[in-house]
C-alpha cells in the first residue's frame, strides 16, 4: 500500500513529483518524501502526513533538478515513524542513492538477521532499507549492477524508483506483484504506479515496466540546461530512450488482483485494462451469478460503486447513490461525548431515507474483511427503512492475509476465513450474502497478458513465506544475477 514516481529532464522536476505524488495519495496517506538531483548533489524531503500538507513552495525550492523520485507510504512492513518514511538515502562508496519502494519482501527479516550478525546497522524498521544494505555490501562496482544483484537475493513484491547523481532506475520484481508504468512528459521521462499520475501532470502513457524488468535513464552532460538530457541508448535505441534488462529468471506472471477489485483508482489503467470497466464487469458478472428480487442497487461508497452500476445493468435494478459519503472525513475525529450508535461509520456515510425507506435494497461492495464495518451499514441501512437488505460482494471470500504488500489483518481476524457463508450473512445482519465466484473474478481480468496473484482468495502462495527462508548467507558475493539477462526494446 505505498506509491513511487519517479521523472528525469524535467526543469521543475521536484514539482512534477509533488502533483505525481498528490496522484497516487490513495495508496497511502501516512508519510510522503521527495529526493532530487541538481549539479551532483541530491536533497530529500521527507515528512509524516499528506502530500498536500507536507510540501511547501519553501520545501519544493529545496529540492531543485531536473530528476527526482518521489514516495507515498501506508505501512506493511515497519512502524508508523518518520524513519521509516521514504525515499530512504544512503551514501556509498558509489555515491549518494535514493530508493522508494512498493511491495513487501517476504524474507526480509532473515536477510536483515544475517545482515546485522555481519556488523549492518539500521536506522530503521523497514524491509526497504535491507535492499539498500545488499546494494552498498554488493561487490558489484557498477550501480545498475549492484541494485540487480541486490534485488536477486530478495523474495516477495518489489516496484522500485532509484535515484542517484546521474541516473533514475526502475525494477519491478519477476512476478510482477505491484504495477509500475512509464510515461513521456516534454522531453522528459516519468514513472508511476498507476497511470492516473500520468493524467494529473499531462504525461503520455507508454507502456507498463515488464514483471522482472530493470529500467536505467541517464543524463546526459553535454545536454545540461537543454529539453532533453536523456541519453538514448541500450537495447531500445535512439527511439526509446532508456537502457533496459530482464536480469533474473522468467516467472509466471503474478499480478495483485486486488489491485483491480479495490486498490488502486478507477481512473487508472492496470494491466492493461481499465480499472473502472474491470469494476463493472465484476459487478455485471455478479449479477448473474446472484440476482436477488429487489427494489433498488446501493453502492457502498468509493469501492463499490462502479460494481454496482455493473450489477444495475446485469439485472435491471435501478442504480441509486444512497449512501453519501462525507468526503472531508480525516483519520482521526473527535467523538462527542455521549456515545452515538455507529458514531464511526455514520461520520463517513450517511443513508439518504427518501430513497431507501420501504424498499428491498442490494448493497454492493468491493470486499468485506473483518465484516465489522458491513455490519454496521447494514444497520443503518435497516434503520433508515430498508424493508430488506440483500449484500453482494464484487470479489470472492477474503481468507488469507496478503503477504505482498496490501496491508490487511491476520488470518483469524478475516470473517470469511473463521465462518461458513451463512454464518457471515447472520452476523452482519444481511437477508442475503453472495461473493463473486473466482472464476467469474477471472473472467472480468483477463485482459492483455496478466495473470494474477489470487492468493487472498485461495491462500495459493506464489512464493514461499517463512522468513526462515534461504537468506543467502553469501551476501557478500556475487549472486549470478547480473545485467547479463535477456533484453527488451
Amino acid at each position: 500500500m505505498c506509491g513511487v514516481f519517479g521523472i528525469m529532464g524535467h526543469p521543475e522536476a521536484s514539482r512534477i513529483a509533488y502533483l505525481g505524488l498528490y496522484a497516487l495519495q490513495h495508496r497511502g496517506q501516512e508519510s510522503g518524501g521527495i529526493a532530487s538531483v541538481d549539479a551532483g548533489a541530491m536533497f530529500v524531503e521527507r515528512g509524516m502526513g499528506q502530500v498536500a500538507d507536507l510540501f511547501t513552495e519553501a520545501c519544493l525550492d529545496r529540492l531543485p533538478g531536473r530528476s527526482a523520485i518521489g514516495h507515498i507510504r501506508y505501512s506493511t512492513s515497519g512502524s508508523s515513524r518518520l524513519q521509516n518514511a521514504q525515499p530512504i538515502r544512503i551514501e556509498s562508496r558509489r555515491g549518494a542513492i535514493a530508493l522508494g519502494h512498493n511491495g513487501n519482501l517476504v524474507n526480509a527479516q532473515a536477510l536483515r538477521k544475517a545482515l546485522e550478525d555481519n556488523g549492518a546497522i539500521f536506522s530503521s524498521t523497514s524491509d526497504t532499507e535491507v535492499v539498500l544494505h545488499l546494494f552498498a555490501r554488493s561487490t558489484e562496482e557498477i550501480v545498475e549492477d549492484a541494485l540487480v544483484d541486490a534485488l536477486g537475493r530478495v523474495q516477495g513484491a518489489h516496484a522500485i524508483t532509484a535515484l542517484t547523481p546521474t541516473q533514475l532506475l526502475a525494477a519491478r520484481d519477476p512476478y510482477g506483484f505491484r504495477p509500475l508504468s512509464i510515461g513521456h512528459l516534454e522531453g522528459a521521462w516519468v514513472l508511476a504506479s498507476e497511470t492516473c499520475a500520468f493524467d494529473l501532470i499531462g504525461a503520455e502513457f507508454v507502456r507498463d515496466l515488464e514483471p522482472g524488468e530493470v529500467i536505467v535513464l541517464s543524463q546526459d552532460a553535454r545536454a545540461e540546461g537543454e529539453a532533453i538530457d536523456i541519453v538514448a541508448a541500450g537495447a531500445g535505441g535512439a527511439a526509446a530512450g532508456y537502457v533496459s534488462h530482464l536480469p533474473w529468471a522468467k516467472q509466471a506472471r503474478k499480478s495483485c488482483i486486488f489491485e483491480q477489485v479495490y486498490f488502486a483508482r478507477p481512473d487508472s489503467r492496470l494491466y492493461g485494462d481499465s480499472v473502472m470497466q474491470a469494476r463493472k464487469r465484476m459487478g455485471s458478472t455478479l449479477g448473474a451469478e446472484a440476482p436477488v428480487e429487489a427494489d433498488v442497487v446501493v453502492p457502498v461508497p468509493d469501492g463499490g460503486v462502479y460494481a454496482a452500476q455493473g450489477y444495475s445493468e446485469a439485472t435491471g435494478i435501478p442504480f441509486e447513490l444512497a449512501l453519501i459519503r462525507n468526503h472531508y472525513v480525516g483519520r482521526t475525529f473527535i467523538e462527542p461525548r455521549q456515545s452515538i450508535r455507529h458514531f464511526g461509520v455514520k461520520v463517513k456515510l450517511n443513508p439518504v431515507e427518501s430513497l431507501i425507506k420501504g424498499r428491498r435494497v442490494v448493497l454492493v461492495d468491493d470486499s468485506i474483511v473483518r465484516g465489522t464495518t458491513s455490519a454496521k451499514i447494514v444497520e443503518m441501512v435497516r434503520a433508515a427503512g430498508a424493508a430488506e437488505v440483500h449484500v453482494r460482494i464484487s470479489s470472492p471470500p477474503y481468507v488469507s492475509s496478503c503477504h505482498y504488500g496490501i496491508d490487511t489483518p491476520r488470518r483469524e481476524d478475516l470473517i470469511a476465513a473463521n465462518l461458513s457463508l451463512e454464518e457471515v450473512r447472520e452476523r452482519i445482519g444481511a437477508d442475503t450474502l453472495a461473493y463473486l465466484s473466482l472464476d467469474g473474478l477471472r473472467q472480468t481480468v483477463t485482459s492483455g497478458e496478466a495473470e494474477y496473484c489470487t492468493a487472498c482468495f485461495t491462500g495459493d502462495y506464489p512464493t514461499p513465506l517463512s522468513d526462515e527462508l534461504s537468506t543467502q548467507m553469501e551476501l557478500f558475493t556475487p549472486a549470478g544475477a547480473g545485467p547479463a539477462g535477456r533484453e527488451i526494446g
